[in-house]
C-alpha cells in the first residue's frame, strides 16, 4: 500500500465514524440518555470526518438549530476540501506518486 490508499482508508474510517456519531447521538436525545459530548462531534469533524458529520448532521436533522454546528461543520468541510486541492497541485505530489 502506497501513502495514498493508506490516506484514503483512513478518510473513509473516519467519515463513517463521523456520520455513526450523529446518528448514536440523534438516538441518544430522542431517549434522553447519555449524549455524545460536542467536543467530541467537533474533534471526529476536524481530524478528517467533516464530511460524514456533515451529511449525518442533516440527514439526521441532528444539531441543525446549533449555528456553530450548521455553520461550523460545512466551513470545516470546505476546510479540508482546500487542503485536499492544495496538495493534489501542490509540486510535492510526486513524492507521494
Amino acid at each position: 500500500m502506497n501513502v495514498i490508499e493508506l490516506i484514503a482508508i483512513y478518510i473513509l474510517i473516519v467519515n463513517i465514524v463521523g456520520f455513526a456519531t450523529m446518528g448514536i447521538d440523534k438516538r441518544r436525545a430522542i431517549k434522553r440518555a447519555w449524549r455524545i459530548p460536542e467536543a467530541t462531534l467537533f474533534t471526529i469533524a476536524i481530524f478528517g470526518g467533516s464530511l460524514g458529520s456533515t451529511v449525518g448532521m442533516f440527514l439526521f436533522r441532528h444539531k441543525t438549530r446549533h449555528w456553530y454546528f450548521a455553520y461550523g461543520m460545512p466551513i470545516i468541510l470546505f476546510i479540508h476540501i482546500g487542503l485536499i486541492v492544495a496538495l493534489y497541485l501542490s509540486p510535492l505530489q510526486i513524492v507521494f506518486l
